[in-house]
């Protein structure tokens, strides 16, 4: 799922939790803005982390326009890519039974 702000990459796991992992390139900028970026990114996941379907990792390729996001625009922003990706990702799981 792409925005604005990062990229979505989701795929089921067998753990039964909804788990996250970041990349944020030096094309984004140095270490303290990646870091910067990271921590918002994880708060977002943390806070709505009661709004995704469990199993799915999640990897967000993030973009360094997530800066000048507004927390609550982030949010929205993230809840809905997260929203289209449990879905795809339900259908998917779906097709498979």
């Amino acid at each position: 799922m792409s925005s604005a702000s990062f990229t979505l990459f989701g795929m089921p796991n067998d753990v039964g939790a909804c788990r996250l992992g970041i990349t944020a390139t030096r094309k984004v900028g140095g270490a303290v803005v990646r870091n910067r970026i990271k921590r918002r990114l994880r708060d977002v996941f943390r806070r709505n982390s009661w709004d995704a379907a469990p199993g799915i990792d999640v990897v967000v390729n993030a973009r360094r326009s997530l800066l000048e996001r507004e927390p609550e625009e982030l949010k929205r922003e993230f809840t809905s890519a997260m929203r289209r990706l449990t879905r795809r990702i339900e259908q998917w799981r779906r097709d498979r039974s």
